[in-house]
């Protein structure tokens, strides 16, 4: 059976991505604890080349690697590429945004997400973005990682919090990104 490395150390992207290669004859498993990867890049589409490629020579498998971002328009596309970063914590990357955008009617947003395979040389050979559309509530709305308790998604009438499984993969940014990606990297890798 082929291996695949995800290549995040995020225990909620690692478990999301892998259910999304279940129905795939792939033995998933997630970078060696101590690599780390700087995300030097100046796009999501960068970081994920450089986390897959990273992965994939480290571990001489093919390595699908991702990055992602929430980006709100009165905040001119904040916080970006620097979604994880804005703040030491999830709640306090969130109050962050809040405070930032205040009283603001203009709350509409995107998540954004990257995706990237590498083949076990270390080579990018394919890549995937996808997005997702929504608005960032007042509050939170439900209990998640990252801003997924303040991002309400348009077409599941949902925070993205509240959403299930299920409307994660078929609304969400990485979901849309993975179906994207899919065809390419089940051709590449020689899976049925």
């Amino acid at each position: 059976m082929p291996s695949l490395v995800i290549a995040s150390g995020n225990p909620h992207k690692l478990a999301e991505i892998a259910a999304m290669l279940e129905p795939l004859d792939v033995l998933v498993s997630p970078q060696p604890r101590d690599l780390e990867v700087e995300e030097t890049g100046q796009t999501y589409a960068e970081n994920a080349r450089l986390k897959a490629e990273a992965a994939a020579r480290r571990t001489g498998s093919w390595a699908l690697g991702d990055d992602s971002g929430l980006e709100v328009d009165a905040l001119a596309g904040a916080p970006g590429l620097y979604s994880a970063r804005y703040a030491p914590s999830d709640p306090e990357r969130v109050a962050r945004l809040l405070r930032e955008l205040g009283d603001t009617p203009y709350r509409a947003a995107r998540f954004r997400t990257a995706m990237a395979l590498a083949n076990p040389a270390g080579e990018t050979v394919l890549e995937a973005e996808g997005l997702c559309h929504g608005q960032v509530l007042t509050r939170a709305d439900g209990e998640g990682p990252g801003y997924a308790p303040i991002f309400f998604v348009r077409e599941a009438a949902s925070s993205y919090a509240r959403m299930g499984e299920h409307l994660c993969r078929r609304l969400g940014s990485r979901g849309k990104a993975a179906r994207q990606l899919a065809p390419g990297l089940i051709a590449l890798m020689g899976l049925s």
